[in-house]
């Protein structure tokens, strides 16, 4: 954790969040003047009761008595207003400075390269997206502008004191120095305390996420009583955190009513001597005032307003320092700077989908490389099949291509063009990859088709749905074309979900197909509907299939097969089934033979 959590604010970072509050200045300034505003408001009361006690009161003035009354009437209106405003105002800035942040944060994460997504959690991002955002939020509603207004309040009552009556003010505050010593042992104590039920919320919420994913395999081995035993135990941390920090409170909040109590003791005890006694009265000429029952009533109303804000002050603190931490955290993934280079400005009406691979060296970490020398060369309509056991580089190979990787070494070239010189955007609008594990939003079937596409029409998602043959079950589901799909497609079958997959490809036209091993998990019913999608999708396209089923890829023009990221053999399925002892032949015969045993 950085230096935040220190006893200092970290200066240049809290510089760099007000940046964002620069599109806003006006609603800060209008915060900060209402602050200010509300500070030197407050002393206006008590030096109106004072008065009122004082002249009007003890004077038997009833009708400069109604109209002291009106006057604090009116104090409080608009005291009760400009705190309306301010307390709207800053917390508006907030909500408008983490919009913007978190626009910034997600269109960052959306540019971030694969390999980012490699080490870091998916958790901490939404994390950082969700919870740490809304941290910075509290440093302008209830952070730095609030503890602005807040000591600025504190040194305008006890200025006010002293010029008032010194030596009244002076004895009634002798216990401020413990007041304050107090408030800064709190503020460290329950620092520590609030970032220990951060950290135990973290763990519980990760524990509940985990869980309640996994329900099914609890289930079926029967695991709840000695996962319950676990949450149990998460649980009882998180309590005695919570528990640890509200024993802090219940200390703080006694000491800090039996100092208040002490200084109205002393206000009383001290004023009230002063009036009675005849000493002040022979002091008159030294410059002394007298000390009225008014003064006392006005010192008693300072001395609450001056006790409240210090009572918050150690939580403001840390709120701002949490804030701060959050936006640590935040700042740190807007300046990872694992970003897809985008450099490249070609933007073609389209792609004839030429791709060729010009000795290929890739690694995605250090030199463990993954792929090995890699050349080959797919004409336009043409469809190349990769095979391999697993971790041979298949998917590696399509990565590259999407340019979710960069090349160690080597070029990759489309229709005779370095990838690096398309614009990322356009290149990837022009590759339609269907993977294995298709994703489905929460969302309904057209929308998951187009994924929001306005240029893509119902009609043109109708008609890929029919040339995929998915048309006929998507109209059985209820609301066909407007069934919600729920999170990652639960409603919807495997086979299901992967037709979608394909009509999504169709509509969007794309001059290059990828399939990796898009068949693999599907009954043979459905295998039948997508292959048939996949003629429909090759035709006019050039392909690249990643298939462990090797009955899928016999009409491949050209088979590639990969053995730790190098090309162990190339040919057509026929070419290569007369390799004797080949890697291809091993295969074919290991997948077939097995079908037979099993028949």
């Amino acid at each position: 954790m950085s230096q935040i959590t220190g006893k200092a604010l970290d200066w240049k970072l809290l510089k760099r969040v007000m940046r964002y509050v620069k599109p806003y200045k006006r609603t800060f300034i209008i915060a900060a003047f209402l602050t200010i505003f509300l500070a030197g408001n407050a002393l206006i009361q008590p030096f109106l009761m004072q008065i009122t006690l004082d002249k009007y009161i003890l004077g038997n003035n009833y009708n400069g008595l109604v109209l002291m009354v009106g006057l604090m009437t009116a104090q409080l209106a608009i005291q009760t207003l400009a705190q309306y405003y301010q307390t709207y105002s800053t917390n508006s800035l907030g909500q408008s400075v983490i919009r913007d942040l978190r626009i910034d944060i997600f269109n960052h994460i959306m540019s971030l390269r694969l390999k980012y997504f490699d080490h870091t959690p998916i958790g901490m991002l939404i994390t950082r997206t969700v919870s740490d955002l809304e941290t910075i939020a509290d440093i302008f509603s209830e952070g730095l502008i609030s503890i602005m207004g807040d000591l600025l309040l504190v040194v305008a009552i006890i200025v006010y004191m002293l010029v008032k009556d010194w030596k009244l003010a002076l004895i009634t505050l002798i216990p401020m120095p413990f007041l304050f010593l107090s408030t800064y042992v709190f503020k460290e104590a329950i620092k520590s305390s609030f970032q220990e039920v951060r950290t135990q919320v973290a763990q519980l919420n990760t524990f509940l996420a985990e869980h309640i994913s996994g329900i099914s395999i609890i289930q079926y081995f029967s695991r709840e009583d000695q996962e319950m035993r676990k949450f149990k135990s998460v649980n009882i941390k998180y309590r005695d955190a919570n528990i640890r920090s509200n024993w802090y409170y219940s200390i703080f909040f006694p000491v800090v009513e039996i100092l208040f109590a002490v200084c109205i003791s002393l206000l009383v005890w001290y004023g009230c001597k002063r009036i009675l006694t005849d000493q002040q009265l022979t002091n008159l000429g030294t410059g002394d005032h007298p000390v009225t029952p008014g003064l006392i009533l006005a010192f008693i109303v300072l001395l609450n307003l001056l006790f409240r804000p210090i009572r918050q002050l150690a939580d403001k603190f840390n709120t701002l320092q949490m804030g701060m931490v959050g936006a640590d955290r935040i700042f740190k993934v807007l300046d990872t700077n694992e970003v897809a280079v985008n450099t490249g400005t070609l933007k073609p009406a389209g792609l004839r989908g030429d791709i060729s691979f010009d000795h290929v060296w890739f690694a995605y970490n250090d030199e463990n490389w993954v792929l090995k020398d890699i050349s080959f060369h797919v004409k336009p309509g043409e469809t190349l099949a990769l095979v391999g056991a697993t971790g041979a580089g298949k998917s590696s190979t399509i990565n590259i291509l999407n340019r979710f990787y960069e090349t160690s070494k080597g070029m990759v070239k489309v229709d005779d063009v370095d990838i690096r010189e398309y614009e990322v955007g356009f290149l990837r609008s022009q590759i339609a990859t269907v993977i294995q594990d298709v994703f489905l939003f929460t969302d309904t079937i057209a929308n998951n088709i187009s994924l929001n596409n306005p240029t893509i029409t119902r009609d043109q998602i109708i008609a890929a749905a029919k040339d995929v043959g998915a048309h006929e079950f998507i109209e059985r589901l209820p609301g066909g074309y407007d069934y919600n799909v729920m999170e990652r497609g639960s409603t919807l079958s495997s086979g299901q979900a992967q037709l979608i997959s394909f009509i999504r490809a169709l509509v969007y036209d794309p001059a290059i197909l990828v399939l990796d091993e898009a068949t693999s998990s599907v009954d043979t019913e459905t295998e039948i509907l997508i292959q048939n999608a996949i003629n429909k999708l090759m035709q006019g396209r050039t392909a690249i299939v990643i298939a462990h089923r090797l009955s899928t890829i016999q009409n491949a023009d050209k088979i590639i097969v990969l053995d730790h990221g190098e090309i162990k053999e190339t040919g057509t399925h026929q070419e290569l089934l007369k390799i004797e002892h080949g890697y291809y032949r091993k295969l074919y015969d290991l997948q077939f033979n097995s079908a037979g045993i099993s028949r």
